[in-house]
């Protein structure tokens, strides 16, 4: 079947968020761990490509977006979707405008808009403003991301320093009015000579009003609650078949292991309800690992009961964060816990765990990369925007959960696991 949609996301759990709000449409889509190192066969009609180049350097995110690209179009994809952070998480130099620009060169489009808006998880965009929750995106807790730290809430201020071409605003009020009055203010701002357009959302209903008037642009970005109305608008003007196959959920025994190395405020929040229920856990220290590596944590894993579900974490307060990235730096620090984290999550495996669940996009990148996965099932959400998917590791079916650090209630690890047996 010919691919119709091809969909490239900066990270793992960025590319399992948007997988798992296509999936709510029923139909069966393939999740890509990197390039896929041959030639487009058996394609979906939804593929998506997780890469990991959220905080790599432009040239190398650029690179790696470019072939990304090349590689869909030859799986006969006519539609692309540029997906990051529904908190917009990004540098001065980048990523989002310097990828979103060579896409846009390659593909030959003049206008593409930017909407990270996710409603349903407290993201929303007002005159050009991000907002997390009720406060400005530079007032919530990725004021203090250790990778990305965002010290300003105005979309356009962020976006104009990573691209060259002119950044505009479709407001709420005209989002307001609808898919037609939406595509004509798109077509003014394009006269003007503006490419990128940052495009407000409050609700849901504006994202049904944004995908319904930009569904033909050869490429969209944002976050991935934009791309969510895309498969019901698709099979309705027959752009996709109506026997389109469906999405089939396997069977697995009930081992698990619980991994955390994100330091958001939420997983903070997700870690210590966990602990409460006296489950098994191991915190990780950076400095400890930096000095004697991972042999402690596998040692007490190994003697673990994994039908308990353990946890091993690495999740801290941000003074704790910042101890450790003056010590070993800031690449070094996380480095060192994805490192561990990875190596854990294969014992597990190897020890039994058919289900792993992995809280952080960096840590969730590295946890894939070491499981040896290479392309992902999409299955149950979970919370918004966090399905299991289930793939192949080490000659083993496993269910997995990639989820990004502020998604998730405060229940999200004993909800992963109830939704797997429900």
């Amino acid at each position: 079947m010919t691919t119709v949609f091809g969909c490239i996301a900066d990270d793992f759990t960025g590319a399992t968020d948007l997988a798992g709000l296509l999936a709510r449409s029923g139909l069966a889509l393939s999740l890509r761990i990197g390039i896929p190192d041959t030639a487009p066969k058996g394609s979906a009609p939804f593929e998506i490509i997780a890469l990991k180049c959220r905080t790599a350097p432009v040239e190398e995110a650029v690179a790696e977006a470019r072939a990304a690209l090349d590689w869909l179009r030859r799986a006969g994809a006519q539609r692309f979707f540029w997906k990051y952070c529904s908190t917009f998480d990004s540098t001065p130099q980048g990523n989002i405008g310097p990828v979103a620009e060579a896409l846009m060169a390659d593909l030959g489009t003049d206008q593409t808009i930017y909407c990270p808006a996710f409603p349903e998880n407290g993201r929303s965009i007002f005159m050009g403003n991000l907002f997390v929750g009720e406060q400005p995106l530079a007032e919530s807790s990725m004021k203090d991301h250790p990778l990305t730290p965002m010290r300003d809430s105005n979309l356009m201020r962020l976006l104009e320093p990573q691209v060259t071409k002119a950044v505009g605003l479709a407001n709420r009020l005209t989002v307001a009015k609808g898919p037609q009055a939406l595509r004509a203010e798109m077509d003014a701002l394009r006269t003007q000579g503006v490419a990128h357009v940052v495009v407000d959302a409050v609700a849901n209903e504006d994202l049904a009003v944004i995908a319904e008037a930009c569904r033909d642009m050869p490429l969209l970005t944002g976050g991935s609650a934009v791309a969510m109305p895309l498969p019901a608008l698709y099979l309705a003007d027959g752009t996709l078949a109506a026997d389109v196959p469906k999405t089939q959920r396997p069977q697995f025994d009930a081992k698990t292991i619980v991994l955390s190395g994100s330091c958001s405020a939420m997983t903070n929040r997700q870690v210590s309800n966990y602990l409460a229920r006296g489950v098994p856990s191991f915190q990780l220290d950076p400095l400890t690992l930096a000095e004697n590596g991972p042999r402690t944590v596998l040692e007490w894993l190994a003697v673990q009961d994994l039908g308990a579900a353990p946890l091993i974490y690495a999740t801290a307060n941000p003074e704790s964060v910042r101890t450790a990235q003056e010590r070993l730096g800031v690449a070094g620090a996380g480095e060192i816990v994805e490192a561990t984290l990875s190596a854990c999550a294969v014992a597990a495996r190897d020890a039994g765990a058919r289900r792993v669940i992995v809280a952080g996009g960096e840590t969730s990148g590295a946890v894939t990369k070491a499981l040896g996965v290479s392309q992902l099932d999409i299955g149950s959400e979970i919370a918004p925007g966090v399905p299991w998917t289930y793939c192949e590791s080490g000659g083993h079916q496993i269910a997995l959960t990639l989820k990004s650090g502020n998604f998730g209630t405060e229940t999200f690890f004993t909800d992963a696991q109830d939704r797997l047996m429900s």
